[in-house]
């Protein structure tokens, strides 16, 4: 889990350990919900670059799609953040911090061809709706309702971009 590099104090005779180094009861969920941000953020980077670099018969319209997403990734991934942020917990400063904490499911664009950029966009999708049934339960317990029902928007989302991809792809 991210957690600032802050030393353990000594006040009289206790010693007085900073939040984020302390072990406590929303710690997972914490480290989970800054792992999806990650996510989150570099599915925004990919979007956006697929959407410069496609190429097809179909452009127009899946050039003004993956700007939707884009955009609707980085709203997601600051929802993310303020939840971290609302729960007392620190977000990483940089993209640096963001990369430690990435899951390594992530897949990256390995072709300029439009249909492999869709189909790798659609497999990450899938991986972010599998993370998201993971920290669910996570929530729940932690009695998070405000992160259980926005996990529940992102699935929906991440559900409904998946159908219009494979449409995409079917057709092209």
């Amino acid at each position: 889990m991210y957690s600032a590099e802050l030393p353990a104090v000594t006040e009289g005779t206790a010693m007085v350990i900073p939040h984020e180094k302390a072990i406590v009861p929303c710690s997972n969920l914490i480290q989970d919900l800054i792992r999806l941000a990650s996510f989150l953020k570099e599915l925004q980077t990919q979007s956006h670059l697929i959407h410069l670099n496609y190429e097809g018969s179909n452009f127009i319209p899946v050039h003004e799609f993956l700007k939707e997403r884009y955009e609707t990734h980085q709203e997601q991934f600051d929802t993310i953040g303020e939840s971290v942020r609302a729960m007392d917990f620190y977000m990483p400063m940089c993209a640096c911090g963001l990369k430690d904490e990435m899951p390594t499911c992530f897949n990256n664009v390995s072709s300029h061809d439009g249909r492999d950029m869709l189909m790798t966009y659609h497999s990450n999708l899938c991986d972010l709706c599998e993370m998201v049934c993971e920290i669910e339960p996570v929530a729940i317990e932690m009695k998070a309702m405000d992160v259980v029902h926005y996990l529940a928007e992102l699935m929906a989302d991440a559900n409904k971009t998946t159908w219009y991809l494979k449409a995409t792809l079917r057709c092209g």
